[in-house]
């Protein structure tokens, strides 16, 4: 029996780290897991899934949240009225133990979601966190949803100050810091299809897999 492995990736709004970590997923033929695993917590929970998109990379400012723990909702399916209930460190918790169970059940990548943290004591692990120029990312940004340059740089910052503040809150570490990620990398550098290579190469190398062609 293969032995599983978990590839966790953390990535700079625009840098385009989920189209480099579809591709490692094709080329090591594994799933890839982003906004799915919204879906998975949603089912597994019995709650709504707008709950889970709501508070979706958000770290928590509820009092609430050590009183409440992980509870199944009696509104499953209902979105109206269980909001005020269900702090963001509850759904965290629920979509902490989807991700351990899709981790202990397949070999496969997730991206965002501090699943790194989540799986910090998986044997086999490799985090890798993805960087990007600012022109570059403006210019993925700007192609991706048609705006304009400055709401492409209030989105970057938004989006990164979203995600380093959930990242930090739930985490014992510290978002995008080298000393993080078994792997950081610049994706302008050697584009997106270059770094996915390198980052494919590097992480074959630490998990000991041998390439099929």
């Amino acid at each position: 029996m293969k032995e599983l492995f978990v590839i966790n990736i953390g990535r700079q709004l625009g840098s385009g780290g989920k189209d480099i970590g579809e591709i490692i997923a094709r080329r090591l033929g594994v799933r890839l897991y982003d906004k799915e695993l919204l879906t998975l917590a949603a089912r597994q929970s019995g709650l709504c899934a707008e709950f889970f998109e709501k508070a979706d990379e958000k770290e928590s400012r509820s009092v609430l949240s050590t009183m409440i723990g992980y509870l199944r909702s009696p509104f499953a399916g209902d979105c109206g009225g269980v909001t005020s209930v269900l702090s963001n460190d509850a759904l965290f918790k629920i979509q902490s133990d989807v991700i351990r169970d899709v981790a202990e059940r397949e070999s496969c990548i997730f991206v965002g979601r501090c699943a790194d943290y989540i799986l910090r004591e998986h044997p086999r692990r490799v985090d890798v966190f993805i960087s990007a120029s600012e022109a570059d990312r403006i210019r993925r940004i700007c192609a991706r949803t048609g705006c304009t340059a400055d709401e492409a740089r209030a989105q970057m910052e938004r989006g990164d100050a979203r995600r380093a503040g959930y990242y930090n809150y739930y985490s014992s570490k510290t978002w995008g810091a080298a000393a993080t990620y078994h792997l950081c990398i610049d994706s302008s550098v050697l584009g997106i299809d270059g770094t996915a290579a390198f980052a494919e190469e590097f992480i074959r190398k630490k998990l000991n897999l041998a390439r099929k062609d």
